[in-house]
């Protein structure tokens, strides 16, 4: 005989009991997804931080890097001793691996129960539903150019800053890259749901919004009728309570006259701009089929800073492309230094599935991409701290997201330059932006005391 306890332990969990966890690898676009998917979920799901509390797992994928794919399967091998313990857990790989593997994720690692593209993730309650049913695996890998990206259900945001997806895909191909294979075409939402998406987190109390896309300087060029990217930054500039607007990631052969003066006629855009040039040799650029020279991009440098001379210019840089000389990487070396980006994000070439590059010759041996990178780093980190540096004794405008990591005395927020700010003084700033006296320049950001509040 049971006791009400007891009876009450037998009984199968209520849907508000249901536990998700969800880890996401790569970029942005990523964190967006998951966000979306977490949405999708209430109030059925429950997000908690550890995966051995869940009763569904989500592993969010990216495949742009092979370092990426690699932590995927290491994490995912490791959740096979949970399944042993509890057969009812499922496993869902979402994203740009599951879209690159399909079906030979589910043969390689049968205790996965869902395997779901960058599309698919849109179609997650009824992949569960079927698991539940008896009816998995399910593999949902399908690639549709008309596919149309739903709108946001009721957006959850805890945070002072959120990430907006406004398009899909890529149509540039660049030898190197796997995003169209496992992303598909360009397609753009519509502005009117993006506009929508956006007073909803405001309302919420989001203050800053990044716009993603894989090319947001293209939004719209597939759909007619559609406003151009410069045109929905003007209409989204106009929500009220919206303090800071970027954007990110922008290819520089699409960057038009009308975007770069965005930068001036836009208030609330904020000077930062992320404009991945990859090389800076010419033969290079050709290779990876980038669509520009040098001597575009470096024109397009000197316009924008013309037009807005305290603009911050980030980059990626790829060392060791297949046929890389010497030559080809003194001209990367050599225009970082002309240049002079606020920071960069370097990473040695890898063979990615579908791409040209991977069947090209001359690949650079491993150790010269270590060394490569290496110097590119150093180079940059001087770079980096001369910047930082011209920043000690002015006061700098910054938006409070909340206590430090490192030592939690201290608050921590972003210039509209996007430069990481520390300081002390004042309670109850998060949300809020302030004046700090800049007084230390350090590796990657600069550490101040707070000397007035804006809002």
């Amino acid at each position: 005989m049971f006791t009400d306890l007891e009876m009450k332990r037998q009984e199968a969990p209520s849907v508000a009991q249901r536990r998700v966890f969800i880890r996401t690898f790569g970029c942005q676009m990523n964190e967006y997804d998951s966000r979306r998917m977490l949405e999708s979920l209430r109030p059925e799901y429950t997000p908690v931080s550890a995966p051995e509390d869940a009763d569904l797992i989500i592993l969010n994928t990216c495949s742009v890097r092979e370092k990426a794919e690699v932590k995927v399967y290491s994490l995912a091998g490791r959740l096979k001793h949970l399944k042993r313990r509890r057969p009812d857990l499922i496993i869902a790989v979402c994203g740009c691996v599951a879209q690159q593997e399909g079906q030979r994720l589910v043969e390689r690692m049968p205790h996965i129960d869902i395997v779901l593209g960058p599309q698919g993730i849109y179609r997650l309650r009824e992949a569960l539903a079927k698991v539940r049913a008896g009816e998995g695996p399910v593999v949902d890998t399908d690639i549709r150019d008309d596919f149309c990206l739903p709108s946001a259900l009721s957006p959850e945001v805890k945070a002072v800053k959120a990430f907006v997806t406004i398009m899909q895909g890529c149509n540039n191909y660049c030898s190197y890259c796997v995003v169209p294979y496992v992303r598909g075409p360009e397609i753009s939402r519509r502005p009117g749901e993006i506009l929508a998406e956006i007073r909803a987190l405001v309302s919420q109390g989001v203050r800053e919004v990044t716009l993603l896309g894989q090319n947001v300087n293209s939004y719209g060029k597939r759909q007619p009728g559609f406003p151009t990217f410069a045109q929905l930054l003007e209409r989204v500039a106009q929500i009220d309570g919206l303090w800071r607007l970027r954007f990110t990631t922008s290819h520089p052969k699409d960057l038009s006259p009308e975007l770069m003066r965005a930068f001036v006629e836009i208030p609330i855009l904020c000077e930062h701009l992320h404009l991945p040039v990859q090389s800076g040799s010419d033969r290079i650029l050709a290779a990876m089929n980038r669509g520009y020279r040098r001597e575009d991009y470096l024109k397009k440098v000197e316009r924008l800073r013309e037009l807005v001379p305290e603009i911050a210019l980030t980059t990626d840089i790829i060392v060791g492309f297949p046929g890389e000389r010497e030559e080809d990487f003194q001209a990367t070396l050599d225009l970082l230094k002309e240049v002079e980006f606020d920071e960069i994000f370097s990473f040695k070439y890898s063979d990615r599935p579908f791409a040209r590059a991977r069947s090209f010759p001359d690949k650079v041996p491993e150790e010269v991409k270590e060394e490569r990178l290496a110097t590119v780093h150093n180079l940059q980190l001087e770079i980096s701290r001369r910047r930082y540096r011209r920043l000690v004794g002015q006061e700098v405008e910054v938006l409070v997201e909340g206590r430090g990591k490192s030592d939690p005395r201290q608050w921590t927020g972003r210039t509209r330059q996007n430069t990481v700010v520390n300081f002390y003084g004042g309670q109850d700033l998060t949300g809020k932006l302030v004046k700090v006296l800049v007084e230390e320049a350090c590796q990657h950001s600069v550490r101040g005391r707070l000397v007035g509040t804006l809002h």
